[in-house]
């Protein structure tokens, strides 16, 4: 059982974090019990975990701060083992170099800035670059099938969700592309068709005009003869 200066200290450091965050770092103590700690690392730009982010436990002896924690990762990585102690100077594989002042964001702070070193030490693993690219890929959604990383950390799981409608997204898009290229050329032609026949109508439109101003109609022309019949046939009536 935890002594009352641990709870107080951990639930002082719990409070702390809260009010001021570290960067690439989220930290949260379990729901029934303070001297488990669950983390999430974010990689860093420029390093092969970018865009990794990697879940891992923090266990606290019930005199702690006088004893250092026991440190593992969940996350498969491509530096350090899962589910095995990494060896730390802040980690119960050395107490002897273990300072009282130390604490939960600067135990977190000094294992992130390990993780993007390549020295080796007891729990770590080589592998290549390529190798933790893909690690970090997957590592997401690998973190969002632990019941308890969904429980602890529903941000992250957002995230993932996120990323998966955009991933859907961008899919259904990519399978949309071929066909619309198929059809673009029957509708490029239709689109010629409905000119050159609204041309056609404009001609014929045009033609008519142009008939309709120049045919003189067959009944005005009997008139036009009957008018002047009756005017030359006046001066002989009149003798």
């Amino acid at each position: 059982m935890a002594e009352k200066s641990c709870i107080k200290r951990l639930q002082k450091e719990f409070r702390a974090l809260c009010k001021e965050p570290v960067s690439h770092v989220v930290a949260r103590p379990s729901s029934n019990d303070i001297l488990e700690w669950h983390y999430v690392l974010e990689g860093s730009e420029g390093t092969p975990f970018a865009g990794g982010y990697y879940y891992g436990k923090i266990k606290f002896p019930p005199d702690y701060p006088y004893k250092p924690p026991g440190i593992t990762m969940t996350t498969p990585n491509g530096r350090f083992m899962t589910q095995k102690k990494i060896c730390l100077s802040m980690s119960d594989f050395h107490p002897e170099s273990w300072n009282p002042m130390w604490s939960v964001s600067s135990i977190l702070t000094g294992l992130l800035s390990f993780m993007m070193d390549n020295s080796p030490t007891t729990g770590s693993v080589n592998t290549t670059v390529p190798e933790k690219q893909r690690l970090a890929k997957a590592s997401l959604a690998f973190n969002c099938k632990n019941p308890t990383f969904r429980k602890l950390f529903p941000e992250y799981v957002e995230k993932y969700n996120q990323q998966q409608l955009s991933e859907k997204l961008v899919a259904e898009q990519m399978s949309l592309e071929p066909s619309q290229e198929e059809n673009s050329t029957p509708t490029v032609e239709r689109v010629v068709n409905s000119v050159e026949g609204d041309a056609k109508r404009v001609d014929t439109g045009r033609d008519r005009r142009i008939n309709g101003k120049h045919s003189f109609p067959t009944w005005m022309m009997f008139l036009l003869f009957s008018i002047f019949g009756v005017v030359m046939a006046l001066p002989l009536l009149q003798l």
